[in-house]
């Protein structure tokens, strides 16, 4: 399993300080993505994640200066979220320097951009779903039902989706709802936050997870990375 580090991006800045070593008054705190970005690459980091939160906001890239800054810097995979909306959106991350793009549930309701988008990205694309059935719910869909997870995931995965991006909005991921999923569908199974301690990294690594995505948890010193690292192996 992956531990891949998230940055969040406002501004062009990190939304959240790295200062791992604040408690003891130690090393220097930043909020430059790149500068955050070499500093887990050292530590090991194989995979980053790139959070474009303007471009969330406002439905198209807007950080794309600083996704470009840190694929200057390091030499992995740089997975990027938020505002990627179409398939030009796509062709401008990837033009920045990403690799990799999440684009959000939203293009579940539009299978056409869907199948441009991946005509662009193909394996390297990545949609980012809420398990908990009351997120699911809460999504204004323009169907006549609610899909469940496990239809919403065999619908895209028939489109040709191979990768999902699960966020838990902080709370703790259910491990059996995990497995199953990646046992049930042929897909790369992401989980994004919700891990609150090592011992929740290694929960995840047996539950068959492909990738656990970290942010303010290893931004913060909360987790040690090169631990959960270890773990995760």
């Amino acid at each position: 399993m992956d531990v891949i580090p998230a940055i969040d991006v406002r501004g062009g800045r990190s939304r959240v300080v790295y200062w791992p070593g604040a408690a003891a008054g130690t090393g220097t705190p930043s909020d430059r993505p790149e500068v955050i970005a070499e500093r887990f690459v050292a530590q090991g980091a194989r995979v980053l994640h790139i959070v474009d939160v303007d471009g969330a906001q406002q439905a198209r890239p807007a950080n794309l200066e600083a996704v470009g800054a840190v694929a200057s810097r390091v030499a992995v995979p740089l997975q990027v979220a938020g505002g990627l909306e179409e398939a030009d959106h796509v062709r401008l991350a990837f033009a920045a320097g990403a690799t990799r793009v999440v684009l959000s549930v939203a293009i579940v309701e539009r299978p056409a951009a869907l199948r441009d988008c991946l005509a662009v990205a193909g394996d390297w694309l990545a949609i980012g779903l809420d398990p908990r059935p009351e997120r699911l719910a809460a999504f204004p869909w323009k169907r006549p039902a609610v899909p469940t997870l496990d239809a919403l995931v065999e619908e895209v995965v028939a489109l040709g989706v191979r990768r999902l991006v699960l966020s838990h909005g902080g709370a703790s991921p259910d491990p059996t709802l995990l497995t199953g999923l990646a046992a049930r569908h042929d897909v790369d199974v992401l989980v994004a936050g919700g891990a609150a301690d090592l011992d929740a990294v290694r929960k995840l690594r047996d539950a068959g997870v492909a990738g656990l995505i970290l942010g303010e948890a290893l931004l913060s010193g909360a987790i040690d990375f090169p631990r959960a690292l270890e773990l995760a192996a």
